[in-house]
């Protein structure tokens, strides 16, 4: 059974040198995750020290309210009880009513005792869901116990900041990971348009010589041979042509003038140019709506080199055997949709993504630049869109371009 299209080649003119992309992405996941784990390694150990802390602090208040007669109780105070400067603490009494606290700077925020009171029992209640209170059991003159307290804490400012450390820093190694894909993506973007430029240049002025040469040999036939008229004319208009191709590829690179011009007009000029140098077998319609004298800011040049393109790419899809039809349409927001449908092979699903990347091509001796110079002339110069609208195995396929009126 024959294939119902031929296979498709691709020239990779622009390798994406995944290596890069890899190194970039591979570093960032190790500091990352080496982040992550350092620092709640880290965080561990604080937290340790500061159950350490708390529980010395707890041990010492308690020392403090049953033997307030030893002599160490003022160094005590000083040096274990006033040391804490950081960890959030509430002393209550064993009904729960809040006795002291430290390191909570949101009280002074209160004036009445009423409201401060509120704010203390309530950060009780966060602290106790946070962990179990330290009970500081006290003693009479008899060692007989007559009551109790609690000390509720939380972790301090520094460890609460530091559990977020992590996901800053992902936050700061993503930001960086961005920038480095675009400044990738730029400068390859950048080298492309310089291998772009350089190519359109050089085959410009390439073509420049024997196209003076040419012109001369048709004056020269036409003064030698004066009765074979009809052919000098055609022979000048491919000339006239060749120097269309050379003004387009001199426009590449350069900002192209951009001007009022009928579409239909324009379409209808490439058409019938097309027409006697395509196989007889190939029908092209034009149609336009509401009116033929719909037009758009366009350059002559380079927009005819675009529907030159899609027409030609259309008549290799239908393998010089088919209808390609063109719709001209004025579309809401004031813009021009033309639709080029040719009733060719159709495009594979998981080929249409590439179809606009440079050296992608379906022939087996083409460059597979024109759509992209078609997209990059759209696109890029005249700030418009092109995309695939539809497209179908065996059926066709419709291609869109969007131009602002």
């Amino acid at each position: 059974m024959a294939k119902r299209f031929k296979e498709v080649t691709s020239v990779n003119l622009y390798p994406e040198r995944p290596n890069f992309k890899w190194i970039v992405l591979i570093l960032s996941f190790t500091i990352g995750v080496g982040s992550i784990v350092y620092t709640n390694d880290l965080v561990k150990k604080i937290r340790e020290r500061e159950r350490k802390q708390i529980d010395l602090y707890a041990r010492t208040l308690e020392y403090v309210a049953n033997d307030q007669d030893d002599p160490n109780v003022a160094f005590m105070l000083e040096e274990i009880i006033q040391a804490n400067k950081t960890i959030p603490v509430i002393l209550t009494d064993q009904h729960g009513n809040p006795e002291d606290y430290k390191n909570l700077p949101k009280v002074n925020d209160f004036d009445s005792p009423k409201e401060r009171r509120a704010y203390l029992l309530k950060e009780v209640e966060e602290m106790k869901e946070l962990r179990e209170p330290i009970v500081l059991t006290l003693l009479d003159s008899d060692n007989q116990i007559y009551g109790y307290k609690f000390i509720y804490y939380k972790n301090s400012s520094l460890l609460t900041e530091l559990r977020f450390y992590p996901y800053v820093q992902l936050s700061v190694i993503a930001i960086f990971v961005f920038i480095a894909f675009v400044v990738f993506n730029y400068s390859r973007s950048a080298e492309q348009n310089r291998v772009w430029v350089g190519l359109a240049k050089e085959t410009a002025h390439q073509l420049g010589t024997p196209l003076s040469s040419l012109m001369a040999w048709v004056e020269y036939f036409r003064a030698t041979y004066p009765d074979q008229e009809e052919i000098i004319n055609e022979l000048n208009k491919d000339i006239e042509r060749l120097e269309r191709i050379t003004e387009r590829f001199s426009s590449i690179g350069s900002v192209p003038q951009l001007k009022e011009e009928n579409v239909y007009n324009l379409v209808q000029e490439v058409v019938k140019y097309l027409e006697k140098r395509l196989s007889t077998k190939v029908s092209i319609s034009v149609t336009v709506f509401p009116d033929d004298e719909i037009s758009a800011n366009i350059n002559h040049a380079l927009f005819a080199w675009v529907i030159e393109n899609l027409l030609k790419n259309a008549v290799d899809s239908m393998e010089g055997k088919g209808q390609i039809f063109i719709k001209i349409l004025q579309v809401n927001e004031g813009r021009v949709a033309i639709d080029v449908t040719d009733t060719g092979k159709g495009i594979p699903k998981n080929r249409i993504n590439q179809i606009f990347t440079p050296g992608f091509t379906t022939k087996k001796r083409g460059w597979g630049l024109g759509l992209t110079l078609t997209k990059r002339i759209i696109e890029h110069y005249h700030k418009g869109k092109i995309y695939i609208k539809e497209t179908e195995i065996g059926k066709g396929t419709t291609f869109r371009i969007l131009l602002r009126s």
